[in-house]
């Protein structure tokens, strides 16, 4: 997970959208039904790091070696601090097949919700 907490920390979304496989899922906190494939998940990315200020991971759970990672991060959303875990599965080929993304606290979510559905609205409108 070293590579990818790397590239998110730096904002390089190109590389982001190299660690994902073609039909990876990502399990947004705003959103009932799950995002599919490589482009689509590397825009909603791009989208929510546009919109989360000061974003850190501050813990990494599980070994290199394994398939299973969680990457503890705070960032703030306005004046609101947020606290969130993604949860991350690899395949075969080291590629990120499942995204799980959770937050809190709650006013703070509802704030990132607010943002998102605007981005998300323009972002998705134009593709």
């Amino acid at each position: 997970m070293l590579a990818f907490r790397r590239a998110v920390e730096a904002r390089e979304l190109d590389v982001i959208a190299e660690l994902l496989a073609d039909d990876v899922v990502l399990h947004s906190p705003i959103s009932f039904k799950p995002y599919h494939g490589r482009e689509n998940v590397a825009k909603i990315i791009n989208l929510v790091a546009s919109i989360l200020q000061d974003f850190v991971y501050q813990r990494e759970i599980g070994a290199e070696s394994d398939n299973d990672h969680a990457l503890v991060f705070g960032a703030r959303v306005g004046d609101l601090s947020i606290q969130g875990c993604d949860f991350i599965h690899t395949d075969t080929d080291g590629l990120i097949d499942e995204l799980t993304v959770m937050m809190r606290p709650l006013r703070a979510v509802h704030a990132f919700e607010t943002q998102m559905r605007a981005r998300f609205a323009e972002s998705f409108a134009s593709s």
